[in-house]
Formats: C-alpha cells, sequence, structure tokens
C-alpha cells in the first residue's frame, strides 16, 4: 500500500503544481517539455536502463509504449486546460472517473476475479464520483473533462500491461517511454516555435524540473503499485483513484477554497469509506 499512497500523493501533486504554475506563468509545450526532459533524466541515473534499439521493432513497444509515448504529452497539455475551465476538483473527478475504463479491463483483459467486498466498495466509489462532481459551477464547457476521462483511462490500461510485461524490466520500458515523450514534445515544440518564443520565461525551467520530478514519481511508484497487485489490478485501479479524490477534494476546498455542496460533502465520505473497504477486502482475501 506504500506505493500506491506515494503514487496518490504525487498525482494530487502535480495537478496542484498546475493550479499554482498557472498563476505564475503559461503552461505550454516547452514547459512539458522541460517536464519529461526531466523525467528522462531521472530515469537514466536511476535506473540504469539496458540500451537496446532493438526494442523499437517489439511488438509490446508497438503496442504498449508508443500509444503512451503519443498519449501523455497530450493529456498533460489538457489539465491545465481542464483545471482553468473546470477547477482543479472537476479535474481531477474526471481523472478517477475515468477508473471505468481500466475495471472494466480487469475482467476482460487481466480475468481478475473481485470479491463482493470490493463490489461494494466500488459501487459505493462511484456514486461518490457523481456526488462529488455534482458542484454548482456556471461554466458549461465538459469537452477538456471528456478528454481527460479518456485519456487517463487509456493510460491506465497500458501502464498496467508494462507493469506485467516480462521481455523488458519496467525500468527500461519507463525510461524509453520518457525519452520518446521527450522526443514527441520537441516536435511539437518546433511547429510553434514563433508562438514558445513568446510564451518563454526562465521560471519554466523551474517549474518543469518540479513538474518533471512529481511525474516520474507519480508514475515510477503507480506501476510498483501494480507490481505488488499483480492478481488485483482493481486494488490499485480504485485505491489510486478514490484516494485521489478525497486528498484532491480536500486540497481543493482548504487551499483553493472550492466550493462544496452537502452532496459533494457526502460524496467524500463515501470515497473514505470504499478506499476503506478494499483496504479490507485485501486484508482478508489478500
Amino acid at each position: 500500500m506504500l506505493f500506491l499512497l506515494l503514487s496518490i500523493i504525487c498525482s494530487v501533486s502535480v495537478g496542484v503544481l498546475f493550479k499554482l504554475i498557472k498563476t505564475k506563468t503559461t503552461i505550454n509545450i516547452f514547459l512539458i517539455t522541460i517536464n519529461y526532459l526531466v523525467a528522462f533524466v531521472l530515469a537514466y541515473l536511476l535506473f540504469n536502463p539496458e540500451i537496446d534499439f532493438n526494442i523499437f521493432t517489439h511488438s509490446g513497444f508497438l503496442f504498449m509504449a508508443l500509444p503512451l509515448i503519443l498519449l501523455m504529452p497530450t493529456v498533460f497539455l489538457l489539465v491545465p486546460k481542464s483545471i482553468e475551465n473546470s477547477g482543479i476538483i472537476k479535474t481531477d473527478i474526471a481523472q478517477r472517473l475515468s477508473l471505468i475504463i481500466p475495471i472494466l479491463c480487469s475482467f476482460w483483459l487481466f480475468g481478475e476475479i473481485v470479491p463482493i467486498l470490493k463490489i461494494i466498495a466500488l459501487a459505493i466509489g462511484f456514486g461518490s464520483i457523481f456526488l462529488i462532481l455534482n458542484k454548482p459551477d456556471q461554466n458549461k464547457n465538459s469537452l477538456y473533462l471528456l478528454l481527460v476521462f479518456l485519456g487517463y483511462g487509456i493510460a491506465d490500461v497500458l501502464y498496467k500491461k508494462i507493469a506485467l510485461f516480462n521481455d523488458y524490466p519496467y525500468t527500461t520500458m519507463l525510461f524509453y517511454i520518457f525519452g520518446g515523450c521527450l522526443l514527441f514534445s520537441i516536435l511539437l515544440i518546433m511547429s510553434k516555435i514563433n508562438s514558445i518564443k513568446k510564451e518563454y520565461q526562465h521560471k519554466t525551467w523551474l517549474y518543469g524540473f518540479l513538474l518533471g520530478s512529481l511525474n516520474f514519481c507519480n508514475i515510477f511508484f503507480y506501476l510498483k503499485a501494480h507490481q505488488s497487485f499483480r492478481e488485483t489490478p482493481t486494488t490499485v485501479f480504485a485505491g489510486m483513484n478514490f484516494g485521489v479524490i478525497v486528498l484532491g477534494t480536500l486540497i481543493g476546498y482548504f487551499f483553493f477554497h472550492e466550493k462544496l455542496s452537502k452532496k459533494n460533502v457526502f460524496g467524500l465520505i463515501m470515497a473514505i469509506l470504499a478506499v476503506s473497504l478494499i483496504v479490507i477486502s485485501d486484508i482478508y482475501y489478500g
């Protein structure tokens, strides 16, 4: 559970950092590129990965890593847009509502048999999502929320498959994924070089370093959690999502003064109950 808790903290910290950065500078592809540069360097220094160019022709890389390389920078650019339009709470909820996608895949792709207590926890958790999402908001633009929902849902499934991949260590896969994201981000910069020059600020390097460090830790701990719960992927999928709901909602309320209705508060209590039942289920059923 330690790796899962650390991943939750890092994930919410990324959202909070986006919120803080937005008041200081422009969140753009240059910032995202620095983020992946930092993650790529950290992966090389800490993992000492095997350099094998044959990996680029391996089916596992083509069907798992390559989609992530294209997806991750894109979602990273969508998250601040969603926070700007809908707030940190709704963005976190949309991100966590994407739990539906990997949960369904846990049954169809990973063949997990889920005990009744965990099914009850999932039902309570999904109920909490809708209650917390029921938040007064004059802004009805939900396009970015939908894109964040799809992006994170697909990414969760791909990360799980990478965690179970046997042909290459997951640390090696992460190294190449971060490297691919870096190259993809550079290509995006080159396509928008004139606008990037206008938005560039020296402080972007600092924010990019912080973002890259948190992003690296988030993904690393998330994969470690999946390896710890190889046979029960719903534990990680649900525990991660409901845990972020609780922490993200509390931070949004206490630090960013985002309003919560009575329904939101009741939903928060339900989310805490769902996480507790998941923990109890794993203790008793393994």
